[in-house]
């Protein structure tokens, strides 16, 4: 036995379909309602999408430019740790050297005697 294998497509189009099936006035006076509050509330709706758009553009760039300062910063601390690390690494290689060239005129006088 084979069942119906209708996709379970449950869009808008589809509820309005249904909706229309099950009871015809009630859409139609729904759809010319929106169409005549349409102009009216459009106009009232308008300000404020522009304001929410405009606070989020604000927004954006505000953390853009916070995301690059913070990058900047965290750059500057690489590049301090990495000197610093050379420096030691410097300063190591230093006392290491000071110390062999010690050693040497060690082992040079004891061996002179």
């Amino acid at each position: 036995m084979m069942q119906n294998m209708q996709p379970a497509n449950n869009t808008i189009l589809n509820q309005v379909k249904n909706a229309y099936r099950n009871n015809p006035v009630q859409v139609l006076a729904i759809g010319l309602g929106v169409a005549v509050l349409a102009p009216t509330v459009l106009p009232l709706v308008k300000p404020l999408a522009k304001a929410a758009l405009k606070s989020s553009v604000s927004f954006y760039e505000k953390t853009k430019g916070a995301i690059a300062e913070t990058g900047e910063v965290i750059g500057d601390i690489v590049a301090e740790a990495k000197a610093e690390a050379a420096a030691e690494q410097a300063k190591k290689a230093s006392l290491a050297a000071g110390l062999m060239a010690a050693s040497n005129t060690t082992n040079s006088d004891s061996q002179d005697n």
